[in-house]
């Protein structure tokens, strides 16, 4: 059936994809009353509202454009690059992709749940070879269909694990680049507590060794959806510095306020693990969370 909905998606022009996606996003924003309040804390949060009406109103927009990137994934996933490529339309910042290329040195693309986090990786894949890190789900099949629907021109794909790690590790060493989500939340014992937007978050801490491993150039990457269907703008801003998962959040805030209205606030990046806040209250007796 999924795999179905992604073929019959894919044939539809995406500006038609998009239309589908905000409806879905406009109907989830009317009936997932837990999703709304946790993007309206989030947001709040953040400080990148001006006002309480402004807040509410970047939920309402947030996640219409959450609806667009649910459809747009399974459109990306059932076209071929050759479809994809031409609704680029602008990418800003690829002087640094070319700088570092010329010295060999490896790329870490990180990609938080901001616009369209799919579009970037290939159309990086089309030029180089880029190894992206990925969480398998538990389904055999639904793994399959993620695998494929990513694995596009030089773009390979390592599982969350210890192996997948050890690829990545490789790639970078190799000159290649790799791909990152940082704002997911890490499994237990894999992250560490630090603050996003003022307020703390178990945070991965991947994203950080690997850059110590190796002297790599470090890149945001932001595929910014374009109204209308019109496609989508590539934003590679170069980062100096993630040695601690504080730097990486900070990282990852400044690319937030670039476009909040498309950034996932409903995705709860303040959840408490168990195991993860006993270590936040063995570090700060007394100051953890209630």
């Amino acid at each position: 059936m999924l795999l179905f909905f992604c073929k019959t998606i894919a044939r539809l022009p995406l500006s038609w994809v998009h239309r589908l996606g905000a409806f879905f996003g406009w109907v989830s924003y009317l009936s997932d009353h837990k999703s709304n309040r946790i993007a309206l804390e989030n947001i709040k949060q953040s400080g990148l509202a001006a006002s309480e009406a402004h807040a509410k109103q970047l939920v309402k927009t947030s996640r219409i454009e959450a609806g667009k990137a649910i459809l747009e994934t399974f459109f990306i996933w059932g076209n071929p690059t050759a479809k994809l490529l031409p609704l680029i339309q602008q990418v800003h910042g690829w002087q640094h992709i070319t700088e570092a290329q010329a010295q060999g040195k490896g790329l870490i693309f990180l990609t938080p749940h901001l616009g369209c986090f799919e579009i970037t990786s290939i159309y990086y894949g089309e030029r180089a070879p880029i190894t992206v890190l990925y969480r398998p789900p538990k389904l055999q099949w639904l793994s399959e269909l993620v695998v494929k629907g990513r694995q596009k021109g030089k773009v390979e794909m390592a599982p969350a694990n210890a192996s997948g790690v050890k690829k990545l590790l490789q790639a970078l060493k190799s000159g290649q680049a790799i791909g990152i989500l940082p704002d997911q939340i890490p499994r237990q014992g894999e992250g560490e507590w630090a603050d996003f937007f003022g307020k703390p978050a178990y945070t991965m801490g991947l994203a950080s060794k690997l850059a110590s491993k190796a002297d790599a150039v470090i890149i945001m990457a932001f595929g910014e959806r374009l109204p209308d269907g019109k496609g989508f703008n590539i934003h590679l801003t170069q980062v100096e510095d993630i040695s601690t998962p504080a730097l990486l959040n900070q990282a990852i805030e400044r690319q937030v306020a670039q476009c909040p209205e498309q950034y996932l606030w409903q995705y709860n990046r303040f959840k408490q693990r168990r195991y993860a806040m006993h270590k936040l209250e063995k570090a700060q007796p007394g100051q953890a969370e209630p």
